[in-house]
């Protein structure tokens, strides 16, 4: 059995998700609360998992970062408001996804799907070997840890997964929806501004360790690449 948690103080939007959830060959848990989520999370060991982020108790970003504590599930936030600082955070804290109401059943389904196949990729990444080694990066993504000379850094898990995506292809070009569509599985969803953003904050964190023979260069109306240093 195939569970999804779906976790909101609404009960109008958990009736109509169960129901679209159903359809789609899951069996839908109940949360109404941040609490209730985690508890809920715990015993049933969900594929994955919808979040309010305003919910009582504990609201979605504090189960995110629990679930996150344990499990690289997939997790998707579902928020009344879509500002860009709210859609980073949420990224930055392990959601895989981020949806703003009023949304379509369908699309949130479609969503689901998109971020389980890339799950699947990752997992087929990890099997056919899972540790990437070139000049002073390490990245091991069954362990989702990245050092730089030794280094651990301190990445959140789509920051180590980006990583992973452009030092596995040195020096291949990746557009925004490339991006988009390889690491939070939006296919024809999202907005490209989530993957400067995302690369801008990446960047920074890399930045405090000295890295001199590679770099995540911009290619101008393009997208990004690893390049390594010749």
């Amino acid at each position: 059995m195939q569970y999804i948690l779906i976790a909101d103080d609404n009960h109008d939007i958990t009736d109509v998700l169960s129901t679209y959830s159903k359809k789609e060959g899951f069996e839908p848990v109940i949360a109404y609360d941040g609490e209730e989520a985690f508890r809920m999370f715990e015993h049933y060991n969900p594929v994955a998992v919808l979040l309010d982020v305003m919910m009582p108790k504990e609201d979605g970003y504090e189960v995110c970062r629990k679930i996150r504590a344990k499990s690289n599930v997939p997790v998707i936030l579902i928020t009344a408001r879509g500002e860009d600082f709210e859609r980073i955070m949420g990224l930055d804290i392990g959601a895989d996804d981020y949806i703003v109401k009023p949304f379509s059943p369908s699309e949130v389904m479609a969503r689901i799907r998109a971020v389980l196949r890339r799950m699947t990729r990752k997992e087929k990444d990890v099997s056919n070997g899972n540790v990437i080694s070139t000049c002073n990066l390490v990245i091991n993504l069954d362990e989702y840890t990245l050092h730089i000379s030794g280094n651990k850094m301190s990445l959140t898990k789509k920051e180590i997964e980006t990583m992973w995506t452009l030092a596995k292809n040195p020096n291949k070009v990746f557009t925004r929806d490339n991006l988009l569509d390889s690491l939070w599985g939006f296919d024809y969803f999202g907005d490209s501004r989530t993957v400067d953003s995302h690369i801008k904050r990446l960047r920074a964190k890399l930045d405090t360790v000295e890295h001199p023979d590679w770099n995540i260069k911009t290619i101008w109306g393009v997208g990004y690449k690893f390049e390594i240093m010749e």
